[in-house]
C-alpha cells in the first residue's frame, strides 16, 4: 500500500515538479501549477481529473475514488492511498494529473509521461 512517502517521492520526480505547503497540507506543482495535495493527515490524495472521468471512477470506484464536497465545482478527485493497489498505480494516478497541469513545452520535452497504456 502507497504511503505518503510514496506520493512526496513519485511526485518529486516528475519533470519540473516542486513542494508548497498551502492550506497547510503538502502540495505538488508543476511550473507552479498544482496537479497533487496530501490533505487529511496524508492518507489521501486530490488530483486533477475532468469532471466526466471523475464521475465515472467515483461511480466504478467509490471504495478508491471520491469527490470531497468543496472541490465538486472543480475537476479534482480523492484517491484513498489504503486502496490503491500498488506504487504503480500511484504513479499513473500521479502523471496522469501532472499532464493535465504540465505547459506543452514539458509535455513535448517528455513523450516518455504521454497517456497511460490502453488510452
Amino acid at each position: 500500500m502507497p504511503d505518503a512517502e510514496d506520493v512526496r517521492r513519485i511526485a518529486l520526480s516528475l519533470p519540473d515538479t516542486t513542494e508548497k505547503t498551502a492550506w497547510s497540507m503538502p502540495t505538488f506543482r508543476v511550473a507552479g501549477k498544482m496537479f497533487a495535495t496530501l490533505p487529511e493527515e496524508e492518507t489521501s490524495i486530490a488530483v486533477r481529473c475532468p469532471k466526466e472521468e471523475r464521475d465515472e471512477l467515483v461511480l466504478a470506484e467509490p471504495e478508491k475514488f471520491w469527490i470531497a464536497g468543496h472541490e465538486a465545482q472543480f475537476a479534482w478527485v480523492r484517491a484513498r492511498l489504503a486502496a490503491l493497489e500498488d506504487e504503480a498505480e500511484l504513479h499513473d494516478i500521479l502523471a496522469d494529473s501532472w499532464r493535465q497541469a504540465a505547459p506543452p513545452r514539458l509535455l513535448e520535452a517528455h513523450p516518455e509521461l504521454g497517456r497511460p497504456v490502453g488510452e
